[in-house]
């Protein structure tokens, strides 16, 4: 019999359960709203979904979870702010109600996994995994194993103008809002800073030059520090890539870039693998 993993991405407004098989066929999928604000209906809820999307668990070795926060060692997870909720024993909880291993994983090191197992990339023998949404993530990973995980990459310390800033909150999503006002521009996102870069506004032009050779300097550091044979690429301010991404290959220099190709799946695929890693 085919070995299988319940895969598990909680976000912050939804609850993905898959059953995924060992060739990273999803056989069954169930999304719900997740339940917020309070840990034990949150719990007896993610146990619901399994139970819906997997009535049968013939053949299932372990449950994988990625999640949007900071992971213990032993899958127990102090806060989920999306969610509004804090110590959580989800690990714990699914091993036994189910008596199954549980894993649990920050949600971006679980795409990280996926791009490496599953997606385009995956034959590169390392890869760096980079999320650029409201803040800066990444993770590492070699022969498709995770070796290094940075919450804090995002928060490496950038000089811009003669004062100091972390990267993130000039070069996220929302940092490019703030690296905008520094400039005297005034906007509400990214989106808006695309559409005025798009239709040449000088201003923004000069501040999207600023912009990408932030990025470039951030991404050289990353690959003298860990020397990963592509970038894959993520998170909501690639949804302009079109408009960006051969600048940022220019000016990143010595990186070899991508987009990261899992999309929507990342989160099932990703704890996929990492239950078949811990399982086997």
């Amino acid at each position: 019999m085919m070995k299988k993993v319940i895969a598990l991405d909680i976000g912050g407004t939804n609850t993905r359960v898959a059953l995924v098989d060992e060739g990273y066929n999803i056989l069954a999928e169930v999304i719900r709203d997740t339940v917020r604000g309070s840990t034990e209906e949150f719990l007896e809820s993610v146990a619901s979904i399994i139970e819906a999307a997997v009535p049968n668990r013939d053949g299932v070795i372990a449950i994988a979870a990625g999640v949007p926060g900071r992971v213990r060692v032993d899958g127990h997870i102090d806060a989920l702010p999306n969610i509004g909720i804090e110590n959580i024993p989800l690990a714990r909880f699914l091993l036994e109600r189910f008596h199954l291993p549980a894993f649990i994983l920050n949600d971006a090191e679980v795409a990280s996994l996926a791009e490496a197992n599953v997606g385009p990339l995956k034959d590169h023998p390392s890869l760096y995994f980079v999320t650029i949404s409201t803040g800066v993530g990444g993770a590492l990973t070699r022969e498709g194993k995770l070796i290094h995980s940075s919450y804090e990459v995002g928060h490496t310390m950038t000089s811009y103008h003669g004062s100091l800033y972390e990267f993130e909150h000039l070069a996220s999503g929302t940092g490019l809002v703030r690296l905008a006002g520094l400039n005297g521009l005034s906007i509400a996102s990214a989106k808006e800073f695309f559409s005025l870069v798009q239709s040449k506004d000088p201003l923004a032009l000069r501040v999207y030059e600023d912009w990408i050779a932030l990025l470039g300097d951030w991404f050289s550091m990353v690959q003298d520090a860990f020397h990963p044979d592509v970038f894959a690429l993520t998170g909501g301010v690639m949804k302009s890539a079109d408009l960006f991404f051969e600048d940022l290959r220019v000016a990143a220099k010595g990186c070899h870039l991508e987009r990261a190709g899992c999309g929507q799946r990342a989160g099932l695929l990703g704890a996929a693998a990492y239950g078949f890693q811990k399982a086997n």
